[in-house]
This record gives C-alpha cells, sequence and structure tokens, in this order.
C-alpha cells in the first residue's frame, strides 16, 4: 500500500471521527427531530453533501453515533471483565462502570433524561437490539471463557444485559445498589444453570 492511499485513509478516518463528535454534540443538544445534516457539516467545516456521502441518510449518521457511543461503553466494559477476579465480581463491575458512565455520557444522559432528547430513547429501547446485542455477546463470551460448564451463557449474559437497559431507561437507585442487585441476579442464574 502507497504512503499516499495511507495518508487518504487515514484522514477519511479522521474525518469520520470529526463529524461522529460534532453529530454526538448535536444529537445530545438538540436530539434527532432537529439534527440537520447542514450543521453537522458546518461544525466540522465541510459540506453537507460530505456528510451524506459518509454516512447515507440522518438516521445511518445517528445510528453510527450510536454505535460509536457502544464502543465506548464495550471498552470500559471488557476492561472491567477482564480484570475482575470472579466472575460475580466481573458482572459487578462491569454494571458499576456501564451505569455511571450512562450518567457522565451527555448523549445517553439525553436521552434518559431531557425531553429534547427524548427522541434518542428508541435507540436503547424500541430500537436498541444492536446495543443489546453487543453487550450480551461481550457477557456471553466472559461467561463462556470463565464457566465453561455453565449450561446457558448467553441466557444468563441476555438477562444482565437486558436488566441493566432497564436501569439506564427508567429512575434507579444508587451505582452500588444497581451493580449489587444485578450481580446477585446473576449469581443466582449462574448457579441454577451449573447445577441442572
Amino acid at each position: 500500500m502507497s504512503e499516499v492511499t495511507r495518508f487518504g485513509q487515514r484522514a477519511k478516518a479522521t474525518l469520520r471521527e470529526q463529524l461522529l463528535s460534532a453529530a454526538t454534540d448535536l444529537l445530545a443538544e438538540r436530539g434527532y427531530a432537529r439534527l440537520r445534516m447542514a450543521d453537522v457539516a458546518a461544525a466540522v467545516g465541510v459540506s453537507r453533501q460530505t456528510v451524506y456521502n459518509e454516512f447515507g441518510t440522518k438516521a445511518g449518521l445517528a445510528q453510527a453515533v450510536a454505535l460509536r457511543t457502544m464502543a465506548e461503553f464495550a471498552d470500559g466494559i471488557q476492561h472491567r471483565l477482564d480484570s475482575a477476579g470472579d466472575v460475580v465480581a466481573g458482572i459487578h463491575d462491569a454494571v458499576a462502570f456501564t451505569v455511571e458512565h450512562a450518567r457522565e455520557n451527555r448523549l445517553v444522559a439525553a436521552a434518559v433524561g431531557t425531553e429534547t432528547g427524548q427522541d434518542l430513547l428508541p435507540l436503547l429501547t424500541t430500537r436498541g437490539e444492536p446495543v443489546l446485542r453487543v453487550a450480551t455477546e461481550l457477557v456471553g463470551t466472559f461467561l463462556r471463557d470463565r464457566l465453561p460448564a455453565l449450561a446457558e451463557p448467553e441466557a444468563v449474559a441476555e438477562t444482565v444485559s437486558r436488566l441493566v437497559l432497564s436501569y439506564l431507561v427508567l429512575p434507579a437507585p444508587p451505582t452500588e445498589t444497581v451493580a449489587t442487585r444485578v450481580s446477585a441476579v446473576a449469581s443466582a442464574l449462574i448457579a441454577r444453570s451449573t447445577t441442572e
């Protein structure tokens, strides 16, 4: 691969990241309904057509933002799972990270806590399948690796992921309480699934 080609790929990746960052800020500030491709373009200093060329549609841009945000969560969750001493501690730490990061993340906070961002809420609920799938895969892989005798790692992983999502979209108790409750449910499911 030539140096010119590598430079072009890096520039395209950088432009994409700039567009995603601008869209994230605008979505958190205005919500989906008031997001305009022209405003994303202006924030980065490119043409509106450049944004369309990169993402296709406004929905495509919003989905790319959601996937990028999910990747940030996935990295943090994976780190907590990998560094845990045992399975239940890993789930506890991953849940605590998820809840705290959701409360600090402008986009997620806007989706679950502001009128402006209410039109973003479906990305976590009715259109939240990509988020649920990634979370379930992370936890499922962790459970299969750490507990090879576990009969239904996917069922445990999906239950834990759905439970965490419900805590994110509805008013929730303090982070430690959520992490303790979810890890207790996971522990009970694991015990049931390994003794059958």
